[in-house]
């Protein structure tokens, strides 16, 4: 069985070719990202590994199902970069719903530390021996209110933290659940009570910009804000402006809307086009983490062997799969697949 895995990257490569090769599977890796000219990569493959920035639009669908190819097997939980009406009744999707909810909920918590604790500023200062303190106070988190958009399994986490910390929680999302350890409340109502508000939801036609200038507007001066979850969810333009106008306190960014051509790169040595995320790294109380969240070794081990375990399922077990996305039910997730077990 061979696929080809795109936007391949060092730390991808030891545990895929680990789960792989005990599996059957060869990975073809390449650097490049999946995109309608590098479709053709794929031709006498099974099935394609993609990852956030991959383009798994209508045109590049139509090209991979040309080619051959069955199965798209996204290695992360996120699900936005792919067509999924276009892929229905062509090429089967499959996701990683979870690989490791403390891996991502844990770097929000680093990032909203660092900034209010201006632990980067300080380690930039005592690295030239500067040891005064003048600039660097922060706040307590204790008895704080922080606002957790998304109560999946990483939004849970990222609550169970911040009631370690002594922190009242305020939540929101469509779909609430009695068992989390927090009071729900309205978008709005969260916006305007929050010290912190935190974003743990998946990118949709609903979610897209619902941090935008009028959101902004409803929120406490000085709020502080953090995403590890998709870029688009905040509106760039306005997040800047909420910066410059000293409402928004600090930005804390592991995600940027138009990240693909520059998050994973390095481009220490060329000039920044994206004039925006240019401004926003310039800002003093904005953090940015080239999408780093999900980055730990345990991490890393879980989308492996959930990613091959996912392709092992269709293809050994008549196209079944738990984690399928299906457009079908409408549902994408949590799909109704009833007897029939697979969307098409």
């Amino acid at each position: 069985m061979q696929v080809a895995f795109f936007d391949a990257k060092a730390y991808d490569i030891p545990s895929f070719e680990k789960y792989g090769g005990e599996n059957g599977i060869e990975f073809k890796f390449y650097e490049t990202k999946l995109n309608a000219d590098t479709a053709e990569l794929a031709r006498g493959c099974d099935a394609v590994c993609v990852f956030v920035n991959d383009d798994v639009g209508a045109e590049v669908i139509d090209k991979l199902y040309g080619e051959g190819v069955k199965l798209v097997a996204l290695r992360c939980a996120g699900y936005n970069n792919v067509d999924v009406r276009s892929a229905y009744g062509k090429i089967h999707v499959v996701h990683v719903p979870a690989y490791s909810p403390y891996s991502v909920a844990e770097h929000a918590a680093a990032l909203l530390l660092t900034s209010l604790r201006r632990i980067h500023k300080a380690y930039v200062r005592t690295r030239d021996y500067n040891f005064s303190l003048n600039g660097l106070t922060g706040f307590d988190l204790h008895g704080k209110t922080v606002g957790v958009i998304g109560t999946g399994k990483i939004g849970r986490v990222f609550i169970d933290i911040c009631r370690g910390f002594g922190m009242n929680v305020l939540a929101y999302d469509k779909f609430p659940n009695p068992e989390v350890p927090a009071k729900y409340v309205s978008l709005d109502e969260l916006f305007e009570k929050s010290d912190v508000i935190s974003l743990h939801c998946p990118l949709t036609s609903e979610t897209k910009h619902m941090i935008d200038a009028s959101a902004i507007d409803m929120m406490k001066k000085g709020v502080f804000i953090v995403n590890t979850s998709r870029g688009a969810l905040i509106d760039a333009e306005a997040l800047l402006e909420g910066i410059k106008a000293r409402k928004i306190g600090a930005a804390c960014l592991d995600v940027y809307e138009e990240e693909g051509d520059v998050f994973f790169e390095d481009l220490s040595g060329h000039i920044m086009d994206d004039e925006t995320l240019s401004r926003l790294i310039s800002m003093p109380n904005v953090i940015v983490t080239s999408h780093q969240a999900f980055l730990t070794e345990e991490a890393l081990n879980n989308i492996a062997e959930t990613t091959v375990n996912n392709i092992l399922s269709y293809f050994n077990n008549d196209g079944v799969c738990d984690n399928e996305l299906c457009y079908r039910c409408g549902e994408i997730e949590n799909c109704r697949k009833g007897e029939r077990k697979r969307c098409f």
